[in-house]
Order: C-alpha cells, then structure tokens, then sequence
C-alpha cells in the first residue's frame, strides 16, 4: 500500500518542463531523506535526486543534473521535482520515497514509497 502519493505526471514533447510533487512526509518520523526515484519501461528503479534534510545536501544522478531540481518544503511537508529539458529517456515511473536507511542513495535503502505518477517525453 502506498504510503506518499505523488502528482504532476504527464505526457510532455522533447525540451518540455514538468513539476512533480510528493505529499504524505508527515505521518514519518525519519524524514532525513526524501527522495525522487524512477523506473524505465523493462529496468530497474534508479534514483533521481535525492535531499538531506539535516544539512540541505542535495544529490542528483549525473543524467539529471543541471536539468532536474529537487527541493523540499518543510513547512507544507511536500517534495518537488522541477524537470526541465526532459528528453526521451527520462520516460518513466517516477516515485518518491522517505525513511531511509545506510547512505540513503540505493533504492533498497528506502522504506517508505509513493504509488509512482508517470511521465512520457514524445520525440
């Protein structure tokens, strides 16, 4: 069952921008790591960008970074992911997660997830 709920999944040409968000932080109590997550058609989940909260520290997977923004609004409890410049191969699921455990980078390192939103770039 999931437990976040994400939103601002769509169908955008090459070059299009999306915002998604994630809601539901607040029933958690480890909430140091909130991050964007995604799953190509047939691979495996992969993550996006990911903040720490405790010191602000922001990762990005190096196919996101400079085009994708990730940031977190503490006081609405709410995780964005401004996509900008989507490209073909950022078609994906996309899914936030919190309640992490070890480094807070790999996927299985994650306890809680959302029930994804899709997102398909045209060329």
């Amino acid at each position: 069952q999931a437990q976040l709920a994400e939103s601002g999944g769509g169908s955008v040409e090459t070059g299009g921008s999306l915002r998604l968000s994630c809601i539901g932080f607040e029933r958690y109590q480890n909430r140091a790591c909130m991050g964007w997550f995604r799953q190509p058609p047939g691979k495996e989940r992969e993550g996006v960008a990911i903040v720490y909260i405790h010191d602000g520290d922001k990762w990005y997977d190096h196919s996101v970074e400079g085009r994708f923004i990730v940031s977190a609004d503490t006081a609405k409890n709410t995780l964005y992911l401004q996509m900008n410049g989507l490209q073909p191969e950022d078609t994906a699921m996309y899914f936030c997660a919190t309640d992490c455990r070890g480094q807070g980078r790999r996927p299985d390192e994650f306890l809680i997830w959302g029930q994804g939103t899709q997102v398909t770039v045209a060329s």
